[in-house]
C-alpha cells in the first residue's frame, strides 16, 4: 500500500504505522476461547484428580468398597462412633441420633485411612460436632439420623453437624447435584428426544413415552418437584449421552470441592459404590442457592407435565417445607431401601438462609427432622462458634487444570551494532524504527530537492508539488 502523506505528515504517518503495529502484536497461537460452561466440562479431566492428600486417601478407600448399597451398609464400623471430646463438643450416640452399623462406609473405625477434612478437621469427626455458648445453650434436637449438617448459606459457616463426611447413599437428593449441573448447559426451551433407557427407567417417573420429544423446562420441573427419575435420565443424555452428562456431573461435584460424591446414576437409584456426605450434599445446596433458574423450578409448587398430546400429568412438589415451615424456600427428598430417607432442606428468615442436610434418616421422618434441626440454626446461628465452614467452588482454571497453549518460540535476539543482523522476520518495533529511518531519509531528500529547485526557479508555483505533476500525472512527491 502507498502512503499519500506529504511532507511533515510522512513521518507522522509512520511513527503512528509503529504504534499500530506494536498494539496489534499479531494473533496470540493457541489462545483458548471463552467457554460457557469451562467449568463443568473442563472440569472432567480434573474429577480423578482432587487436591487434598485426605481425598486422595478417601478415592483409594472407595476403590476397595466396590459393593452395592446394601454391602455398603454392612461395612460400617460402629465402634468408630465416637467424638473428638473436645471442650463443647458433645459425643455421638444420643438418643436421637442413629448408630446403627448400616449406613455407609465411614471410616471412622480405621486407623489406616484418613478422613477428609474439607471444610476444617472438627468435621472429619464421625461424631455430634458443636461449640455451645457458655451462656443460653439450647441443646442439638434428638432427630433420627446417622448425619446431618447445619450451615449457614451465606457465612458459609456450619453451625453443628454429626458426621458430616461419613459416606451414604443419597437416592434422590443427588437429583440436586443433577441440576445444579445440567441447568446452565441446556436451553430450557430446547426439545429432548426420550430414548428407550429413558422411558424404561424404574419406578416413580413422570412416564415418558421413547421416541417422543419433551421441553427441557418441563423435564426439570418433572426432576425437582416429584423426583423424576425417567426426566433424570433423559437430561442427562441432552448433554450427548449418559456417559458424557454422568461425567459432567462428577465434574461439577469436583468443581464444588464435594470430593465425597460419587455419582454413577443421574437420579440416585441403588448403584454400586454411589455415595455422598451430608457435608457435600451442603455444598452443593449453596451453590444451588446462587442459582435463580434452579430455586425457580425448586420452590414451584404445582406444575403440569404433557406426556402426550392428549395426556396431561399434574406435579405437586414433594418438599412441604415450602407449605408448612414459615421461611422455607426449598430443597429435595429422597429414599430408598439402602439409603432409608435423605434430605436436602433451605429457609430464610430474617435475612438469615440456612442449609440442612440429613442421610440415612428414618423414613417418613426426614422433613421433621430438617424442620427441628433449622430451628436450632435460627435460634443459635450467631451464638455458637462454628464448627467448620462450607468451602467455595474452586476458581474455572484451577477446577479445570486446563492445558496451557504451547509457547510461541522465541526470535533470535537481533544483534544491535548493526541493522544487517535484524533477521528477515523481524519484530514489530524493529520493523518500525525500519519504517520510520527510510520515510525520513526521502522526506529530507525530497526537501532538499524542493529548496534547491525553488532557488533556480523563484517564479514556478510550489502548490504543484503537493499534487500530481501536471506534466506526469502518474508522478507524485516522495513517499
Amino acid at each position: 500500500m502507498k502512503l499519500r502523506a506529504r511532507g511533515p505528515s510522512v513521518v507522522l504517518a509512520g511513527i503512528a504505522a509503529v504504534v499500530g503495529l506494536a498494539a496489534a502484536g499479531g494473533p496470540v497461537a493457541g489462545a483458548a476461547p471463552a467457554a460457557s460452561a469451562a467449568h463443568v466440562a473442563a472440569g472432567v479431566a480434573a474429577a480423578s484428580a482432587p487436591p487434598t492428600a485426605g481425598s486422595k486417601a478417601r478415592a483409594s478407600d472407595r476403590s476397595r468398597a466396590k459393593a452395592s448399597d446394601q454391602s455398603l451398609a454392612k461395612a460400617r464400623d460402629d465402634s468408630g462412633a465416637k467424638a473428638s471430646g473436645g471442650s463443647g463438643t458433645k459425643t455421638s450416640g444420643g438418643s436421637g441420633t442413629k448408630t446403627s452399623g448400616d449406613a455407609g462406609t465411614t471410616a471412622s473405625g480405621s486407623s489406616d485411612l484418613i478422613r477428609q477434612d474439607v471444610g476444617g478437621s472438627e468435621l472429619a469427626s464421625p461424631g455430634v460436632a458443636v461449640h455451645y455458648p457458655a451462656t443460653g445453650a439450647i441443646p442439638l434436637p434428638d432427630v433420627p439420623a446417622s448425619a446431618y449438617v447445619i450451615a449457614d448459606a451465606d457465612t458459609g459457616q456450619v453451625l453443628a453437624a454429626v458426621d458430616a463426611h461419613g459416606l451414604f447413599p443419597p437416592a434422590s437428593t443427588l437429583k440436586v447435584l443433577t441440576a445444579v449441573t445440567l441447568i446452565p448447559l441446556l436451553n430450557p426451551n430446547a426439545a429432548v428426544l426420550a430414548t428407550p433407557e429413558a422411558a424404561q427407567t424404574a419406578q416413580f417417573d413422570v412416564g415418558l413415552v421413547a421416541g417422543r420429544r419433551y421441553k427441557v423446562s418441563d423435564l426439570f420441573n418433572a426432576l425437582l418437584l416429584i423426583s423424576a427419575n425417567d426426566a433424570a435420565v433423559a437430561l442427562t443424555q441432552a448433554t450427548g449421552s449418559l456417559a458424557k452428562g454422568m461425567a459432567l456431573i462428577n465434574a461439577e461435584a469436583q468443581h464444588l470441592q464435594a470430593y465425597d460424591v460419587v455419582a454413577k446414576v443421574p437420579n440416585g437409584l441403588p448403584a454400586d459404590g454411589q455415595v455422598v456426605s451430608a457435608y457435600d450434599e451442603a455444598l452443593i445446596a449453596r451453590q444451588a442457592l446462587t442459582m435463580p433458574a434452579f430455586m425457580t423450578y425448586d420452590s414451584t409448587l404445582t406444575a403440569e407435565f404433557p406426556v402426550t398430546p392428549h395426556m396431561v400429568v399434574p406435579l405437586v412438589n414433594q418438599n412441604r417445607l415450602l407449605t408448612d415451615y414459615p421461611g422455607g424456600i426449598g430443597g429435595k427428598i429422597g429414599w430408598t431401601v439402602a439409603a432409608e430417607a435423605t434430605y436436602i432442606g433451605m429457609a430464610r428468615r430474617h435475612g438469615v438462609t440456612l442449609i440442612v442436610t440429613v442421610l440415612h434418616c428414618t423414613s417418613l421422618q426426614e422433613i421433621t427432622a430438617g424442620e427441628q434441626l433449622l430451628n436450632w440454626g435460627f435460634a443459635m446461628d450467631g451464638k455458637v462458634r462454628p464448627v467448620g465452614e462450607l468451602v467455595r467452588p474452586l476458581p474455572v482454571l484451577t477446577a479445570s487444570r486446563r492445558k496451557p497453549a504451547k509457547p510461541a518460540a522465541r526470535p533470535a535476539p537481533a544483534r544491535p551494532a548493526t541493522l544487517r543482523a535484524v533477521p528477515v522476520a523481524v519484530v514489530p518495533v524493529g520493523a518500525g524504527v525500519v519504517i520510520v529511518i527510510v520515510l525520513g531519509a526521502g522526506w529530507l531528500r525530497w526537501r532538499r530537492r524542493r529548496a534547491a529547485t525553488l532557488d533556480r526557479r523563484p517564479s514556478v508555483d510550489v502548490n504543484r508539488y503537493t499534487a500530481a505533476d501536471p506534466a506526469n500525472p502518474d508522478r507524485h512527491p516522495p513517499t
